[in-house]
């Protein structure tokens, strides 16, 4: 995919044990470096990306360090760095001022060179140093995806908030347009404030959703989802990263499930599944320009799928495709060495997904192949099939801007349903494997309206342009349009006759009442389009009890990145000795909170609104989750907290919804979603 997020939107509800996000006080490491400190290294290694280091300490080590002078600094003996510095005295390396793609074999190769170097840094002053060091030769690009990934996954740097990409690159996110503006205002000295607008016209229908899939809280959980959860991962760099495959089925069936819902509510089809033999119906014009290497490329409407030299021809993604269904058909997968690998259970969908995408977690790249990852390419190439034209790489080729073609949420459904086949082929759950018993849901009720609103979003663009330090900055930033919803408020009651205490996992659902036809969905049809608002666990004493959960505390989302002004400032008064202020900020990786609800309609669209509150003693995989407010989002490092699958109880058919409706620890009601049309303007 280009991970939803994703911060899928997601992609999703996914929950993995995390890192302690952001503890500012003066921690330290071995090597004796400050939370702080390294929060103050990063900010200055990825601000003015495209200049020299604006950090004269770190501009220092970026010039006087040997990065083979002490090979024990490394826990891998310098295998790495050996590797990486060999490719560079070569003059391999991809230069400076070119566009980066992670579809691209070679650049990728380059990126997890350096990413392997700083993993297996021993302590934080060989980490910076190298950071600095490389940052000076490598291409930008390949830096900063190395970069993040590493503050992603080392411990050294388990404490450090990452920028937002789209002021650390602001063309992969930013309009054209704007980008001009930016440089009119730099070269003049004059500050500006500038409008973006979405890539199209009225004319065009899919500029009504556009608000979605350009949302750039939407681009960034898509990206930082597929840097948390790599799809080149090898769990020699520190970890395994668990239920990876799940993960990967769960946030993109968000995103897609999400995606439809705005359809709904801007009264249009659900979006169609892609098909090789089929036009493209969708064109799009991303009207964004590589920092370094072009405009992106443009696609009119009803292109023909073309093979694309040198990734792969249409016929070998039929006949990928046809393998892996005929793995769902038979309820195995054959690994390398023709050995029989059981998905018909609860876990077949994590070996599904690593096939799919595919990992390298895949038990058989070679013969199921690489599903997503080769198709996300031969979208994104359908331009310049044949390298013509020498196009530069297509906005499905970068997690960061690949939500913003429609044609990205047809390969997801086209994908998701692959996957609806399989857990289809799963018996559904028994009536016994959904009963707590003694615990029932008396009430569901919601506090406040359910309503949409836009607003205005104001971002940084000093990164945007090129600029020397005998030149002062002007302030440049940019407002767009974006989706947010008001507070509200789920009450819950539940009561436990079990006569002692419980611990109870506590389920939030919903899913549009009618289709695009106003035929109501079964309930068949509606659990497999249900998005994920919530999942919490709470301690049940004996009795009955009331619960209220905010949407600002959902667990599937997370706030805004905070700016690199911020960051800058904040980063300053730690240094300090104050208290920094970030500690609320978790991974970016969960769908933006304003994306918690879709839009909705001035009629008010309607939701079936679903809580079940199971065993928690059974879905725990980890001790103290009724405490533990900072992991369910995404994810992090270590093991994911609950034994369930994704979307549980509503991820199998329901051939008869009384199993549900009869449910004692099953609430049901009915809600709406308004907009009224009201915007909240920048002033």
């Amino acid at each position: 995919m280009g991970t939803v997020n994703m911060k899928v939107l997601l992609l999703f509800a996914l929950v993995a044990a995390a890192a302690a996000w952001p503890n500012f006080g003066f921690q330290s490491d071995a090597g004796g470096a400050a939370d702080a400190q390294k929060q103050h290294d990063v900010n200055f290694l990825l601000h003015k990306i495209y200049g020299d280091i604006r950090d004269s300490n770190l501009k220092g080590k970026a010039d006087s360090f040997d990065p083979e002078a002490n090979l024990s600094h490394y826990s891998d003996g310098g295998k790495a760095v050996q590797k990486l510095m060999r490719d560079l005295k070569d003059n391999r390396l991809l230069q400076q001022r070119h566009w980066f793609s992670l579809f691209n074999p070679r650049q990728r190769e380059e990126a997890l060179m350096l990413f392997d170097v700083l993993i297996h840094c021993k302590d934080w002053d060989t980490f910076v140093s190298n950071a600095a060091y490389f940052r000076q030769i490598m291409n930008e690009g390949e830096f900063v995806y190395a970069l993040y990934v590493a503050v992603i996954h080392s411990p050294l740097s388990e404490h450090v908030v990452l920028p937002p990409l789209y002021e650390v690159t602001p063309h992969l996110f930013t309009n054209s347009e704007v980008i001009e503006a930016a440089y009119r205002a730099k070269q003049t000295q004059k500050p500006g404030k500038f409008k973006s607008s979405f890539t199209g016209t009225k004319k065009n229908p899919e500029q009504r959703v556009a608000y979605f899939g350009e949302d750039i809280g939407m681009n960034t959980h898509h990206v930082t989802w597929h840097m948390e959860f790599p799809f080149w991962w090898d769990d020699k760099y520190s970890h395994h990263l668990d239920r990876k495959g799940e993960n990967f089925f769960w946030v993109h069936h968000q995103l897609t499930v999400r995606f439809d819902a705005e359809r709904l509510s801007n009264y249009l089809d659900p979006v169609d599944e892609l098909h090789w033999e089929k036009p493209i119906v969708q064109g799009f014009a991303p009207h964004t320009t590589y920092k370094y290497g072009g405009q992106f490329p443009s696609r009119p409407d009803n292109v023909d799928f073309e093979d694309v030299d040198g990734v792969a021809r249409i016929r070998d993604l039929l006949i990928v495709e046809s393998r892996i269904r005929d793995a769902i058909a038979h309820g195995y997968i054959v690994d390398r060495a023709g050995n029989h690998i059981d998905i018909m259970n609860e876990r077949g969908i994590d070996v599904l997904g690593d096939v799919i995408e595919s990992s390298l977690y895949s038990p058989n790249v070679q013969y199921y192949g690489a599903l997503h990852n080769t198709a996300h390419i031969v979208l994104g190439r359908q331009s310049d099939p044949h390298g013509k034209y020498d196009l530069p790489p297509g906005v499905l080729e970068h997690f960061e801007t690949a939500t913003r073609d429609p044609s990205f949420f047809r390969l997801h459904k086209y994908m998701d349903n692959i996957f609806k086949e399989h857990k289809d082929s799963l018996p559904p759950y028994t009536v016994e494997e959904l009963t707590f018993a003694g615990v029932s849901v008396d009430n569901v009720a919601i506090e406040g309206e359910l309503e949409t609103f836009f607003e205005d979003f104001e971002y940084n663009l000093i990164n945007a342009v090129d600029d020397t330090e005998q030149i002062p900055d002007v302030e440049i930033s940019t407002y767009v349009p974006r989706l947010n919803h008001k507070d509200f408020k789920i009450k819950i009651d539940v009561s436990n006759n079990k006569g002692q205490e419980v611990l109870a996992t506590v389920r939030i659902f919903a899913w549009p009442h009618l289709d695009n036809n106003g035929i109501e969905f079964t309930f068949d049809e509606g659990r497999w389009n249900a998005i994920e608002l919530d999942k919490f666990w709470v301690k049940l004493p004996a009795g009955t009890h009331h619960f209220e959960r905010k949407s600002s505390e959902s667990a599937v989302t997370v706030p805004d990145v905070p700016s690199f002004a911020t960051l800058f400032e904040k980063t300053k008064e730690a240094l300090a000795g104050a208290d920094s202020g970030l500690t609320d900020f978790e991974s970016a990786t969960g769908i933006p909170n304003r994306f918690l609800l879709p839009k909705g309609n001035e009629q008010g669209l309607e939701f079936d609104l679903v809580v079940a509150v199971t065993d928690g003693a059974a879905d725990a995989a980890v001790d103290g989750l009724h405490e533990n407010t900072e992991f369910n989002h995404y994810g992090s490092h270590g093991k994911y907290p609950d034994n369930r699958p994704h979307g549980y109880p509503l991820d199998r058919k329901v051939p008869d919804e009384r199993v549900f409706e009869d449910l004692p620890n099953f609430g049901h009601i009915q809600v709406k979603v308004f907009n009224h049309g009201e915007y909240i303007q920048h002033d």
